[in-house]
């Protein structure tokens, strides 16, 4: 607590010798205290009084004010509990305790925007660890909430759907829109700085490396405006982008190249984006083409369990002329009988599809739906092929790797930057 001026006596410090003087019997006199003039004071009841300056925190009733319970419901939920019971206290000092704790946390809440204020505030005199608990779990979000937002811009007009998310998530309204405006007070915050983005996020809002990085992904989608929202993508969890999210943050960003630009990690370079089209000649250049596939093959020949479909479909075919006639000719199936037809080879070649997913990030709509490019031109192709993720991984290793044996390609370090972020999303994203 603050220093004292000499001869000056603290509240707290006088509180417990008030303390001992109530204690008294019915009937009691109590002398008047050293220095006090008049007459003793007549008690006429016995008063316990606790005196204390920690201040409680009942885990359980800061999670019930979290989920945005009122107090009635708070206490019906600790009474089915069984809490009554476990105590021996009665229902009225259950609804009174309840009450006293979510008045703590409605006054706690104004720190909790600002989280190095509670450590520095003389208010509340809470030990460390209970500190770091009360911020973490304030800024802990429901999965199914976030994944509702996430890539959508953090405005008023995202804040008035939030009625709807409620009514589909099944999360209370109050607190959706405590998760919401915590994603937007920590944007608002983090946006501009310089340096890393998890360490912006550490440092202001003291969230441990986890949650920080949870952060860092939400404000990173929020900036760049991903696309997460359509039906194709509802396989994806909050994990699957969070996890390509900072991938993207440590290759494709300002900061991946300079750590003393502006905005580096929410930012993605746009230089970079630009170049992104020379990657074009690998599809355009028709001996690149063949080479690329003879070299992929070459070194994946009995590996793969699906080694026919990954050749047949690496690069563009005409898919009618690719079938033998007797299949051209074939009838369609009587109804309700087996179609035994050959399928016919994607016509979304792989090799063409990771490429243009490259040259068409120089456009903003195009940045916006790298997931559903991603997942349209690569992952359903693969899965539509009964593609093991082990095979997914063998054929990417390689795809990536071989480019720097085309001679004639000039642009390896690109390339490198490029899949190697590539790479890891398609893996994480490869999944039912």
């Amino acid at each position: 607590g603050p220093s004292l001026a000499p001869g000056a006596r603290s509240e707290i410090s006088a509180l417990p010798e008030v303390a001992l003087r109530l204690l008294a019997r019915p009937g009691a006199v109590l002398a008047p205290a050293l220095g006090e003039r008049g007459p003793g004071i007549a008690m006429t009841s016995e008063l316990d009084i606790f005196v204390g300056n920690t201040t409680l925190i009942d885990e359980d009733v800061y999670r019930l004010w979290l989920d945005g319970y009122s107090v009635n419901d708070a206490v019906a939920l600790r009474v089915r509990s069984g809490i009554l019971e476990q105590t021996g206290a009665t229902a009225g000092v259950l609804q009174s305790d309840t009450m006293d704790h979510y008045r703590t946390f409605h006054m706690l809440e104004r720190l909790l925007h600002a989280p190095p204020k509670l450590l520095h505030q003389l208010i509340f005199q809470i030990p460390p660890s209970r500190q770091a608990l009360l911020i973490e779990r304030y800024y802990t979000f429901d999965e199914a909430f976030v994944r509702e937002v996430l890539g959508k811009k953090l405005s008023k007009g995202t804040k008035k759907d939030l009625d709807d998310i409620s009514a589909k998530t099944g999360i209370t309204l109050k607190s959706c829109r405590r998760q919401f405006d915590n994603f937007k007070r920590v944007f608002k915050v983090v946006e501009e700085m310089r340096g890393s983005l998890v360490d912006n996020i550490q440092q202001h809002f003291l969230l441990s490396d986890r949650l920080a990085r949870d952060y860092a992904a939400i404000v990173f989608f929020a900036n760049n405006r991903f696309e997460t929202g359509k039906k194709k993508l509802q396989y994806l969890s909050f994990g699957d982008f969070a996890f390509c999210a900072e991938l993207m943050i440590q290759n494709w960003t300002l900061g991946a190249v300079d750590s003393q630009m502006d905005d580096m990690d929410v930012d993605l370079d746009k230089e970079f984006l630009q170049d992104l089209k020379e990657l074009k000649v690998l599809v355009a250049d028709k001996d690149l083409l063949d080479l690329h596939k003879s070299l992929v093959c070459t070194a994946l020949r009995g590996k793969l369990g699906v080694f026919s479909e990954m050749e047949t479909n690496f690069k563009v075919c005409d898919p009618v002329q690719a079938l033998p006639p007797k299949v051209l000719s074939a009838q369609p199936p009587a109804s309700g009988a087996e179609d035994r037809t050959p399928k016919i080879p994607a016509p979304q070649n792989l090799s063409r599809g990771l490429v243009n997913v490259a040259a068409k990030l120089t456009h903003n709509k195009d940045v916006r739906d790298l997931f559903v490019d991603l997942v349209e031109k690569f992952v359903e192709p693969c899965r539509s092929d009964h593609w093991p993720l082990n095979d997914v991984r063998l054929f990417l290793n390689q795809y990536s790797a071989s480019v720097h044996s085309l001679d004639g390609f000039r642009h390896q370090t690109l390339w490198d930057r490029y899949m190697g972020t590539l790479r890891g999303c398609l893996l994480r994203l490869y999944h039912d």
